[in-house]
């Protein structure tokens, strides 16, 4: 009889495929919109509000709490090493290369942030509070959509996206550092980079003890949360810290051995769990979806991510090749940028934190974000998901759009040939 793998390890390998983590995040938040929303409503408030933790170290934090600002460090601990790895190592390591998709993530910024702020002033709206819940793409599930519906497309594209989120994740990162923070404690500040001094300089020597970091790790987490700065800001700081160049030792770096490591259960259970928290929001009792519809906060948001994105990534890459003459290269093609602009807009997990930090507990319009966050996000993937089908047709086919750059430098290359040949004529 063959042996049988335990469901844990065919979690642990279902989850490699970047689809399935982002499934298994969809279904978390859609487990705590219809609990949030059912007769029994009042049970999921009293688990989300549940206060766990000791008050005389200023810890007693909800349910809730505890997902966004602690367990989320751990998923921003990861992030913090991809930034480190692609900075060292990656496509952000040559800035004349990448200057595009960084420039394209300045602009994907700016996109959600002027929808909002437009929206806002055309229906008389005050609330502006909300203008930074747009701006967030959520790196994993946006390559999970291209790698589903961008077969075909050529690997520069998929790098082009990747550079892209990774800037949007710094960006994203230094707007929560600033604009978030409450009462700034300078004193746990100082304990807290101290810390973070001295954990990278033991994993620089490759003292890498889980039971001497984590409590590194742990206790940095805290004198950031007390420090005022958002906690999971420790998370980047730490992450960042981690090495990439390899000693002759190790066989790979140890921000990728370490990325192995956590990977499983950032996407696994923190990720889940913070979307089963964040998304859970009482519709019904807020005015029901209609209400929520045409709620100038949710419109901006909602509107934001997918149009705000679109037009800022595809307005700025067309403004830069067509003015400014920078080049896309390794076969990028303005179309392609078309299709990956719309998936862009997916904000989901920094979205959702962002949301929750933009609007305080009891404020009608935080739960309004929070709902308008999935619906922007999953408009932005239903449309970018066509038009990535579309584009990786055509590829697939061979087949370029007139006008594209593509066409017009093959079109040259022809010319240039043509010319030759008549000239050895």
């Amino acid at each position: 009889m063959p042996h049988r793998q335990n469901p844990i390890a065919r979690y642990r390998r279902a989850l490699h495929n970047e689809a399935t983590a982002g499934i298994v995040l969809i279904v978390g938040a859609i487990l705590a919109l219809i609990w949030a929303n059912s007769p029994i409503r009042e049970s999921y408030m009293t688990l989300s509000e549940t206060v766990i933790g000791p008050h005389s170290l200023h810890l007693d934090l909800t349910m809730s709490e505890w997902a966004a600002d602690g367990l989320l460090a751990i998923f921003f601990f990861i992030v913090g090493m991809e930034l480190k790895h692609e900075f060292v190592a990656g496509s952000l390591r040559d800035v004349k290369q990448a200057l595009v998709p960084i420039l394209a993530a300045v602009f994907g910024m700016v996109g959600p942030v002027v929808v909002y702020v437009v929206i806002q002033a055309l229906t008389g709206s005050t609330v502006y509070d909300g203008w930074a819940v747009p701006v967030a793409t959520d790196i994993a599930f946006a390559l999970a959509v291209l790698g589903v519906f961008g077969k075909g497309f050529p690997p520069a594209v998929r790098t082009f996206l990747m550079t892209l989120a990774v800037v949007d994740d710094l960006l994203g990162i230094i707007i929560i550092a600033i604009f978030f923070s409450n009462g700034l404690n300078f004193l746990y500040l100082f304990i807290a980079l101290a810390i973070v001094a001295v954990f990278g300089v033991l994993v620089r020597r490759r003292i890498t003890k889980w039971y001497i970091l984590w409590p590194l790790g742990i206790l940095t987490w805290y004198f950031m949360h007390m420090s005022g700065v958002h906690a999971t800001i420790a998370g980047v700081l730490l992450g960042m810290t981690i090495p990439v160049i390899t000693t002759r030792k190790e066989p790979q770096p140890l921000t990728q051995t370490l990325t192995e490591k956590l990977e499983f259960y950032s996407a696994g259970f923190i990720l889940p769990i913070f979307a089963f928290f964040a998304a859970g929001v009482n519709v019904v009792d807020s005015g029901g979806f209609g209400s929520m519809l045409v709620d100038p906060v949710s419109m901006g948001i909602y509107l934001g991510l997918p149009l705000g994105k679109f037009l800022g990534i595809f307005g700025g890459v067309y403004f830069m090749i067509k003015v400014l003459r920078l080049k896309l290269g390794h076969g990028v093609d303005l179309p392609d940028i078309f299709a990956i602009s719309w998936v862009a807009g997916i904000g989901f997990t920094v979205s959702l934190l962002i949301a929750t930090l933009s609007f305080t507990e009891g404020n009608p319009h935080g739960p309004h974000a929070r709902v308008a966050v999935l619906l922007g996000s999953l408009l932005a993937l239903l449309i970018g998901a066509f038009f990535l089908h579309l584009r990786a047709g055509q590829h697939q086919r061979g087949i370029a759009p007139k006008g594209s750059l593509q066409v017009k430098s093959l079109t040259r290359e022809k010319k240039n040939r043509n010319r030759s040949t008549k000239r050895k004529k």
